[in-house]
């Protein structure tokens, strides 16, 4: 007996059957591992809106005494998403009375400061920066 696919000698009906189209699975909702995918996809994208603070700039915002209440991180957000927008990589975000440069692409604080402490000084190592009201 030959192998089918190497037979030359194929029937007419053959040749002429309709090819064979694997099927899609069916997907079922509600299991275990699509609860698990949309908990994690969750998790993404709230991690992706948040902000995220170096050691170094915690360190400053504790030396300056400067608190961020919800309001605030949530402006911060804001003006990260926009200079994100704009393709920023390194952005000074300007609010309030105070001075941050974030990573824009991992969404990261890296050092922060209050007025005092910008008086006379020069950032540099920024593409960008927002101010926000």
């Amino acid at each position: 007996m030959s192998d089918p696919l190497i037979n030359l000698n194929v029937g007419f009906a053959a040749r002429n059957a309709a090819p064979i189209v694997p099927t899609a699975r069916p997907v079922i909702r509600g299991s275990k591992d699509d609860k698990l995918q949309d908990g994690n996809a969750f998790k993404t994208m709230l991690s992706a809106q948040s902000l995220k603070f170096s050691q170094h700039a915690e360190q400053r915002l504790a030396q300056r005494g400067i608190k961020l209440g919800p309001e605030q991180l949530s402006a911060i957000a804001t003006a990260v998403d926009q200079a994100s927008a704009k393709g920023a990589k390194d952005s000074l975000v300007l609010y309030q009375n105070m001075a941050m440069i974030v990573n824009v692409p991992s969404r990261t604080v890296i050092t922060a400061m209050d007025d005092k402490s910008m008086q006379q000084h020069v950032f540099t190592n920024i593409d960008s920066a927002v101010v926000v009201k």
